[in-house]
């Protein structure tokens, strides 16, 4: 903006004409707005990767919980009270190498079972949790 006499010719003309430069950041804006969508994949849309099958032996303690509230401990069934699980758990882990409960459990086996199960694998001595998955 000129206020005073207009320019005349052989003068510098020493004002920033800052409404292109606002229209290139403007510009530069809306591209990294759409990119950074583009790339950016919602919460809904993620796909959990499956398991890789491993040909080596797990050296922990399986245990796995079936719809019908029975509890296999190495694939050896085992009564579900607390007081038997906690033996046979604290038996297992004693003579296992490694001190992680792998834990595989139905799709209808309730959180709270788990949990439970959980605990007691604590309580007898686990130092670590697994959950397998197909």
């Amino acid at each position: 903006m000129a206020f005073g006499k207009a320019h005349t010719r052989g003068h510098i003309v020493a004002e920033i004409n800052v409404t292109p430069l606002t229209d290139v950041f403007l510009v530069l804006l809306i591209i990294f707005m759409i990119t950074t969508s583009a790339m950016v994949k919602p919460a809904a849309d993620v796909d959990l990767p499956k398991s890789a099958e491993n040909e080596e032996e797990s050296k922990g303690v399986l245990v796995t919980m079936t719809p019908s509230h029975e509890v296999y401990v190495n694939e050896r069934p085992v009564a579900a009270d607390d007081a038997t699980l906690a033996s046979v758990l604290r038996d297992t882990i004693a003579r296992s190498p490694e001190k992680v409960v792998i834990l595989a459990g139905d799709r209808g086996v309730v959180l709270g079972e788990v949990v439970r199960v959980l605990g007691l694998a604590k309580e007898a001595g686990a130092t670590g949790f697994a959950l397998a998955s197909e």
